[in-house]
């Protein structure tokens, strides 16, 4: 009995893969955005739904992949990656400029390694160990720019930069940070 069942299955098997042959239903994982398929692979066309694997990021959109749900390209994070809204930002990276036309016209970003003195777009994370110590409104494309830098005794912060362990805001400058205001941050 167990002799027929798997001839049956077999049998069912080599017809489900016929039928896909000659439906054009039978994807690749290369193919798998344009053809609706929401595969799980590390990096390379998806569709909704599905996961940005760790250390990677959105890079394209395709308005008529996966079926004209859409379809993101998932590629691995590098230093001056210019990466789709929506997609992840990797532990380490700041974002520094923004382009609204950018990823088929729902905006891009870029995202550069975190180091001292460098320029970020309104919206993107503090990475540890730095504050912010200036503001331009008309920056990154108009989104607004803060200045990073490494925390020191004696560095002035804007509203809303961390205030790293082992330090304290003390005096006040109202016209620091481009206006918003800013503090003395000094050792504690």
């Amino acid at each position: 009995m167990s002799f027929l069942r798997s001839r049956f299955t077999a049998m069912v098997g080599a017809i489900a893969i016929f039928a896909a042959v000659f439906t054009g239903t039978a994807t690749s994982t290369a193919s798998a955005a344009e053809s609706g398929s929401a595969g799980a692979t590390a990096g390379g066309w998806t569709c909704p739904g599905t996961a940005v694997p760790p250390g990677y990021v959105i890079t394209a959109f395709n308005r008529s992949g996966c079926n004209g749900s859409g379809a993101w390209l998932h590629e691995p994070a590098r230093d001056g990656i210019w990466t789709c809204s929506y997609s992840p930002i990797v532990t380490g990276y700041v974002i520094t400029g923004y382009i609204r036309s950018g990823c088929d016209g729902i905006g891009a970003w870029q995202h550069k390694l975190a180091r001292d003195g460098i320029w970020t777009c309104g919206g993107s994370p503090v990475v540890s160990g730095y504050v912010i110590t200036n503001y331009m409104k008309s920056g990154c494309d108009g989104v607004g720019a803060w200045y990073h830098q490494l925390v020191r005794d004696g560095i002035w912060t804007c509203p809303y930069s961390p205030i790293p362990a082992g330090y304290r805001s003390t005096t006040y400058n109202a016209t620091g940070c481009g206006g918003l205001g800013a503090w003395l941050t000094v050792r504690a």
